[in-house]
């Protein structure tokens, strides 16, 4: 066993025993046991995949979207006493819930399925609130439709197109809560600002499904929200992927990073020239753009999840970032 020894130069052969700093007894801790590696079983997939379809799911966004915004329009048509613009937005928002929910029936499997989550209410639960949403929207959306149409009930046209108005920026963004609740990396880590590029995603395609068939002379108002409209999506999809870091990789490869790409120039280009349109075929051609980069954005967002889900690198390192950011964030131990 060996000692210590005093000499002229001073203490040979000491051990650290009672007294040792705790900086060095963690220096020889650290050298001894090799980093963490986190990585997962044979390189499989850490979470599952997400089962749903994306023409169903995807499909059930856009249209979704579609129909929130517009009832917000048909709205302020009717405050306004446009009603041309009315009768298009609040045809169009019913045509767009009753595909949007047979979507969702459809992806579900079983039509009970939907009914069945109305038995309960739970308020933690972004999938029961929707569905609450969905049961108070769609009928509102069917009176304020077939009493415009049919001039009757005027009472209960206004009660009813209000309500919808009311609930319509909710069913526009509340799939986006809906994405981001889950454990899928690109989805849960965009939980700021998925809703809005959701929302500004529902007014591009409300104010394109219009312009499509009304003159953009008359409507000033369809000009502003498709701008704006565009804007927002464009604004916070950006701030999105860049707050993403790493996760926002799946938008710049493969297919998603081509349909990425599709939906930023169709509604950049769309919401640029918006303000400027003057004659039908431009407002025609303008608001088809809207639609299909509206659509496009919602596809591109679950087709980025399904790959950050699929792929094990988008779960294993950002739990490694976040684990070397908190080791940086500790106060330095006292010796």
């Amino acid at each position: 066993m060996s000692e210590s020894v005093v000499t002229k130069e001073g203490v040979r052969g000491q051990r650290p025993g009672r007294e040792a700093s705790p900086a060095a007894l963690r220096s020889t801790r650290d050298s001894m046991v090799p980093a963490a590696e986190f990585t997962s079983y044979y390189g499989r997939s850490i979470l599952k995949e997400p089962p749903w379809a994306a023409t169903d799911i995807a499909g059930y966004f856009f249209l979704g979207g579609l129909a929130g915004a517009s009832s917000v329009i048909a709205a302020g048509a009717d405050a306004a006493g446009h009603r041309s613009l009315s009768t298009v937005s609040k045809l169009g928002a019913l045509g767009a819930i009753g595909m949007s929910t047979a979507l969702l029936i459809h992806d579900l499997g079983v039509p009970s399925r939907f009914p069945n989550m109305l038995r309960v209410f739970k308020p933690t639960s972004p999938m029961s609130v929707g569905s609450w949403i969905l049961a108070v929207y769609g009928p509102s959306a069917g009176l304020a439709a077939a009493t415009h149409v049919t001039r009757l009930f005027p009472r209960l046209g206004t009660t009813s197109t209000a309500l919808a108005a009311l609930t319509g920026p909710a069913v526009a963004t509340y799939t986006a809560v809906l994405l981001s609740d889950t454990a899928v990396p690109a989805w849960h880590e965009a939980h700021r600002e998925l809703p809005f590029v959701f929302a500004g995603s529902a007014a591009c395609a409300a104010s394109g499904l219009a312009l499509t068939l009304l003159s953009p002379t008359r409507h000033a108002s369809l000009r502003a929200t498709a701008f704006l409209g565009g804007l927002l999506e464009l604004t916070a999809n950006r701030r999105m992927r860049r707050n993403l870091g790493f996760l926002a990789t799946p938008y710049h490869q493969g297919r998603t990073a081509l349909l990425t790409r599709a939906a930023q120039t169709l509604t950049t280009t769309a919401a640029l020239t918006a303000p400027f349109l003057r004659t039908r075929r431009s407002a025609f051609l303008c608001g088809s753009a809207l639609l299909l980069g509206s659509a496009l954005t919602r596809l591109s967002v679950f087709e980025a999840g399904r790959t950050s889900a699929t792929d094990p690198a988008y779960t294993v390192i950002p739990q490694r970032l976040r684990k070397q950011q908190q080791t940086r964030a500790l106060p330095a131990p006292v010796d």
